[in-house]
């Protein structure tokens, strides 16, 4: 049971009342069984709480960025009517903050035998699962002097997607796809490798694509056009290890790494070629294998929502063990990882020329944009030592990427913004000079 302020105000003024008439043991008495009784009564003609048929419908994913519902059906088989007041809770990162408390919490008046819809908004500050943890409800009297309260779990699950902001870029990467297609009209069409057709000379064309034999046949110059092969086999890799963890901005290291990751899938899967995701430190944390084009983005998603950094040191043989044991033929690997030196030098070196013997590589490592503000800073004493420190991490990350680049390694090292278009580029300039 539960008292009301109303409660402490009806029984001031009822002393008050009483002791000009009654004496004041008396008075005071007398408001007290009042008041007991009035409470009793109105506790007895509250609805009660656990009779209540409470079920929960709505939105099971939702991309990071945006607003998902979740409906409450609650139906009142009593004979009373219901006066209350009910809280939806989840988790604190299922709402914005300041915006929890109006959000999860409803008023609501159901007479007997009759239902309601309540709807709880919920905008997700992080990625994962999101649990519904109890629905609680304070059945008030008609007086409001007391109440009855219960709480259930109701239970629920709304997965957090990665925000995918990378998207935007899409298009332009596809436009530039198709002039390696050759879709589309330009002056040099179809760069690649794999034949596709032959066609008349125009003004332009790169004379050693000129076919003799098919000039000798066709009277005119003929010249061969090629597009980027297909079918290749694209390998991403995030690791997700310690160095996944650390902060660039507002958002993990991991978070940007996927975000690339999303991007180069889905131009990947549009440009016919086979994409395979593994996530990885010391085991593996989560995997796609063997999807359609039209099934790779969603499957991406899935697997990437409620990954998350494992603060250990990342296992570079087991890592490399797993990749072989994925790549039977010649594949393309994104290794999405950090240029810190120790890392690189004393794990992941040792294990390149495996890799590298019959795989394409790509390096892709987010870098801070912090560094490069420090680094543009000269206005104070301060300013200097920490632009001397950007440069020393800068000169230090350079050495890493050129030892990677030693091996015959692509190297990305982009910001947080950039990083996702850079990677698209490096992956349509391997297609077009048919590396893949």
């Amino acid at each position: 049971m539960a008292l009301t302020g109303r409660t402490a105000l009806i029984s001031a003024l009822g002393a008050l009342f009483v002791g000009f008439v009654l004496p004041s043991w008396l008075g005071i008495l007398t408001v007290q069984l009042a008041l007991l009784l009035a409470i009793l009564c109105d506790l007895a003609l509250a609805a009660p709480v656990r009779k209540l048929h409470i079920t929960r419908t709505g939105d099971t994913t939702v991309r990071l960025t945006g607003e998902a519902a979740t409906h409450l059906t609650v139906t009142n088989p009593s004979r009373r009517t219901l006066r209350a007041q009910i809280r939806d809770a989840w988790p604190p990162s299922s709402f914005h903050p300041g915006t929890e408390v109006p959000a999860s919490r409803h008023t609501v008046r159901i007479p007997a035998a009759e239902r309601r819809r309540l709807t709880t908004t919920l905008r997700p500050t992080r990625r994962g699962d999101h649990h519904a943890v109890r629905v609680t409800v304070r059945s008030h009297g008609p007086l409001g002097l007391a109440a009855r309260q219960g709480s259930r779990h109701v239970p629920w699950t709304l997965r957090v997607l990665p925000p995918f902001t990378s998207r935007k870029h899409l298009p332009a990467k596809l436009a530039r796809l198709r002039e390696l297609d050759g879709r589309t009209s330009v002056l040099t069409r179809g760069e690649g490798t794999e034949f596709d057709s032959l066609r008349d000379y125009t003004p332009g064309d790169d004379t050693r694509s000129i076919d003799w034999r098919a000039t000798a046949r066709r009277q005119n110059l003929a010249v061969r056009t090629w597009r980027p092969e297909r079918d290749r086999r694209i390998l991403l890799v995030l690791e997700t290890g310690r160095t996944s963890a650390g902060r660039v901005g507002d958002i993990p290291r991991l978070d940007a790494s996927m975000d690339a990751a999303l991007l180069l899938g889905a131009l990947a899967a549009r440009a016919g070629d086979r994409v395979d995701l593994l996530a990885y430190d010391r085991r593996i944390r989560a995997s796609v294998q063997g999807r359609t084009a039209r099934d790779v983005l969603p499957a991406l998603t899935e697997a990437l929502a409620p990954l998350e950094s494992e603060l250990v040191e990342a296992d570079a043989r087991g890592l490399a063990a797993t990749i072989h044991r994925r790549t039977r033929r010649r594949s393309l690997i994104v290794l999405f990882t950090g240029l810190d030196a120790a890392p690189v030098e004393e794990a992941l070196l040792p294990v390149l020329p495996s890799l590298t013997q019959r795989n394409e590589l790509i390096v892709a490592a987010v870098a801070d944009p912090r560094i490069e503000e420090m680094a543009a800073g000269r206005h104070t004493p301060q300013a200097v030592y920490a632009a001397a420190a950007a440069e020393q991490t800068h000169a230090a990350r350079r050495r890493t990427a050129d030892r990677l680049r030693h091996h015959g390694i692509t190297v990305i090292d982009s910001t947080p913004t950039h990083l996702a278009p850079d990677l698209a580029d490096a992956y349509l300039a391997l297609k077009s000079a048919g590396r893949l």
